[in-house]
């Protein structure tokens, strides 16, 4: 009987739980749907089964609905809720260049180099959103965090929500770096730009990619404290990438 060979990419808790970075398995099937495919793997890792019925399949790069179907030779990741803020660096290559108006990096970000991006003669409005690394959570105590991404999706994401605001706000500018690997505390993890003709617009693009960034982009963070690490995933209810953000239409 003929079976195919499946590769599925893990990651953060997820790759943590299973203890693989890259799931290999054999189905008699050259295609699935992904919700099948999720409850192959649930049936064979019950005991992750929990974050496994929480995760979503992406598919070359995208994420692709239950309904969907994949393949076999299809690039497939498995990806648990993302934190709003890397497991394919030697097989994609690094991120984007920091002269990018979207960049994921391993290194320190730059306030002013990337507002300098969204520079603009006729913008009377710009803004720079930076999040850092907090020392108190909730009553405990955090060390440090550890950032992780699946750097070619998020960096398709970031470009995602860079389109969606120039469509939203016309002549609106965005920018956004992002961290990976440790980010002590208040060291600055995300950075977001954004400029405009005027401030409504600047305001609202900003809080606009704050928001779709937590909703969409695979990048995941764990919070490291003195007595062990604990994976924060999507903390605002349940978790749909393919969903509008509350209040937008579809």
């Amino acid at each position: 009987m003929t079976t195919y060979k499946w590769k599925i990419y893990l990651f953060a808790g997820l790759a943590e739980r299973l203890g693989t970075r890259l799931l290999e398995t054999e189905f008699a099937e050259a295609r699935l749907a992904a919700g099948e495919l999720k409850r192959r793997l649930a049936a064979a890792h019950p005991a992750q089964a929990d974050l496994i019925e929480v995760s979503f399949v992406a598919r070359n790069q995208s994420f692709s609905p239950d309904e969907a179907e994949i393949g076999h030779a299809d690039e497939i990741a498995l990806l648990p809720p993302v934190s709003g803020g890397s497991g394919l660096d030697a097989v994609h290559g690094s991120a984007a260049s920091p002269a990018s108006p979207f960049a994921i990096s391993a290194t320190g970000l730059s306030a002013e180099d990337v507002l300098a991006l969204v520079h603009h003669p006729d913008h009377g409005a710009a803004l720079l959103f930076a999040g850092t690394t907090r020392e108190l959570t909730g009553g405990q105590r955090t060390l440090t965090l550890e950032y992780e991404a699946y750097e070619p999706m998020a960096l398709a994401a970031l470009r995602q929500i860079g389109d969606e605001i120039g469509e939203r706000w016309p002549g609106t500018l965005c920018a956004i770096h992002h961290r990976i690997g440790p980010v002590g505390i208040g060291e600055t993890s995300v950075l977001i730009a954004v400029s405009s003709p005027h401030r409504a617009p600047a305001y609202e693009a900003s809080r606009y990619a704050i928001e779709r960034l937590k909703q969409t982009v695979p990048i995941w963070k764990r919070e490291v404290y003195a007595d062990g690490s604990e994976w924060k995933g999507h903390q605002t209810g349940p978790w749909d990438p393919l969903a509008p953000l509350a209040g937008e239409q579809p």
